[in-house]
């Protein structure tokens, strides 16, 4: 099976994953409260400037987390600013693109772009939108190459906000578009309640590839692991990136395949 083909075919989360997402999601955090220590060694980084993006149907709260652990690791992290995410309407699309200028414009610098779910694929819009703005992309748990609503569970929730959207999701996500041109990194979860994992995994390439962790899929902001991971990323030089190499002593957080089998 191919990895495209097994995208097509995959299915949303089973209904125990689903229905559990929420409840895992805080023993993420507990695993991060215990991690504190070893996050403590993680990369550092050069204080440039980072957006964040909620998911569906979140806002600033939920990233609040998320946020303060990526200023802990020496970056200025930004919420958006825009409220409840309820899709593609003009004031998110129109916001997003704003807001980013504005922090361009702040920092003299391109920003790095964290988007959670479908602010990944929001993220990843932004960045071949204005590609010399962006230093790299980061999404967690991002269907960024959905076939179908029927591989996410939010998918009907979704369609009830579609009069609001002005524009459609052009299933299936990025089939025809060209790579990222600047770092693009995909963390996923094979337990993730909410979307099918195939969906999330991005095309491997010179700047691109696909980390697989443990998490819920409301857990991924706080999941020491995911956390881990958004710090070495983030640390990556311009121009000397490099694929994800997880340290020795936190190998078994990550899971060693990353794509469909076959």
């Amino acid at each position: 099976m191919s990895a495209p083909s097994s995208r097509s075919s995959a299915t949303r989360p089973s209904f125990l994953l689903y229905s559990t997402d929420f409840m895992r999601s805080g023993v993420d955090a507990w695993a991060t409260a215990l991690s504190t220590p070893i996050l403590a060694t993680a990369p550092r980084g050069d204080r440039h400037p980072v957006l964040v993006l909620p998911g569906f149907m979140t806002n600033d709260t939920w990233t609040i987390g998320l946020r303060t652990a990526v200023r802990s690791f020496g970056y200025r992290a930004h919420r958006w600013n825009l409220g409840r995410n309820v899709g593609p309407t003009s004031k998110a699309l129109d916001g997003m693109a704003a807001r980013l200028d504005e922090l361009v414009d702040r920092y003299d610098e391109p920003v790095s772009i964290i988007g959670w779910s479908l602010g990944g694929i929001f993220a990843r819009r932004l960045a071949r939108q204005a590609p010399e703005k962006v230093r790299q992309v980061i999404t967690l748990g991002s269907p960024i190459r959905l076939h179908t609503h029927g591989q996410s569970w939010a998918g009907p929730l979704y369609n009830r906000f579609a009069s609001r959207h002005v524009e459609e999701l052009d299933l299936p996500l990025e089939a025809a578009a060209e790579p990222l041109t600047m770092p693009a990194t995909s963390i996923y979860s094979r337990i993730d309640g909410i979307v099918a994992w195939q969906a999330c995994l991005d095309e491997p390439g010179a700047n691109a590839e696909n980390i697989a962790v443990w998490s819920s899929h409301f857990g991924f902001g706080q999941h020491p692991a995911a956390l881990w991971a958004i710090a070495d990323r983030l640390a990556q030089p311009v121009g000397h990136w490099r694929p994800f190499t997880p340290p020795a002593m936190l190998r078994a957080a990550f899971p060693a395949v990353d794509v469909p089998r076959p």
